[in-house]
């Protein structure tokens, strides 16, 4: 199912921390780490019609990855954790809810709450 909104993460981990703050269906899809040209063509090619969203890592490999989609899917929008939490999968989740919701997500209002 292609739905309107594609989130890209870079792992497991990030997925499962943002899934329950959402409350609309949104393909989370993950590259896994480190991601070829080719890879992420692949991954991504399916969703070129919908809203792609990226929310990496403030690292250097989620910087890298960042360019990479940024060149490739330019339209793609992108989400920013804070260099403090580092990881997406680290960053708590009322943070989260809060770039997601600026971002024009549906989420759970329990997660706004500070």
């Amino acid at each position: 199912m292609v739905t309107d909104k594609v989130l890209i993460v870079e792992g497991k981990q990030d997925k499962l921390r943002i899934l329950p703050i959402l409350n609309e269906v949104v393909e989370i899809i993950c590259t896994n780490g480190t991601i070829s040209e080719d890879r992420l063509e692949e991954l991504l090619t399916p969703y070129e019609d919908s809203d792609l969203y990226v929310f990496f890592d403030a690292d250097e490999s989620g910087e890298k990855a960042r360019k990479l989609v940024q060149h490739y899917f330019p339209h793609a929008e992108h989400l920013y954790t804070r260099r403090t939490y580092k990881q997406v999968e680290h960053t708590p989740q009322n943070y989260l809810a809060f770039v997601l919701a600026a971002a024009d997500f549906q989420v759970n209002p329990a997660y706004l709450i500070r």
